[in-house]
């Protein structure tokens, strides 16, 4: 999922690459800029540095993929998570970011692992909770699935239920306010969604960004 990769990877990233001097026109912040041209000009240049530390290479790699995933290049963003993983392989971020890749190119099984992983690393969070109930979705895992959306909103809270409901909307299957709240009404239109393979609870990423920003 793009929106919860954006929250999740740029805050690692701001952190992994910090042992990099930042200056005026400098590659690095082109990398952490959230214009995604801009990020990948400036990772490019900082991945082909080769005296980049590796972890930092990783983490310049795991945001371009970012970039590419936002502009639906998802076999490039495939590419650069598979080498930023290889580089270092226990990055909950990177792992979960690589599986919503997975899921986005139709090869939801090969993201299994990933997530999984991804939550035996870190705390439970509400982004690759949301990971997980999409592949376990697109494979048919109806009662999981529900499952771990409803975790998702837990751990979210109102933010992720605001999400929810605007793709609810965008779906057809729900027509209350955008409130954040995770009302019955909600439930069973998420209970709906679920049990079609083809529908996301999700909104496109610019639907309702200003509602739930």
């Amino acid at each position: 999922m793009v929106f919860k990769a954006v929250a999740g990877v740029l805050a690692v990233g701001a952190v992994g690459l910090s042992g990099v001097v930042a200056i005026a026109g400098d590659p690095l912040l082109d990398c952490l800029s959230t214009n995604n041209e801009l990020r990948i000009t400036g990772c490019s240049e900082l991945i082909e540095r080769p005296d980049l530390p590796a972890k930092q290479r990783s983490m310049a790699l795991g945001l371009r993929a970012l970039a590419y995933s936002v502009k639906g290049e998802f076999e490039r963003a495939l590419g650069d998570y598979d080498e930023a993983i290889r580089i270092a392989p226990d990055s909950p971020v990177t792992l979960n970011n690589r599986a919503w890749t997975y899921f986005k190119l139709g090869r939801s099984a090969e993201g299994k692992h990933d997530v999984a992983r991804a939550l035996e690393l870190g705390p439970p969070t509400p982004y690759v909770l949301d990971t997980r109930a999409h592949i376990r979705q697109a494979l048919g895992d109806v009662s999981a699935a529900l499952s771990d959306y409803e975790l998702a909103i837990r751990y979210g809270g109102r933010r992720i239920v605001r999400l929810y409901q605007c793709g609810l909307r965008s779906q057809g299957l729900y027509g209350g306010r955008i409130d954040g709240i995770y009302s019955p009404t909600v439930k069973r239109a998420l209970e709906i969604c679920v049990a079609n393979r083809g529908c996301d609870p999700l909104p496109d990423d610019e639907e309702c960004r200003p509602t739930v920003s």
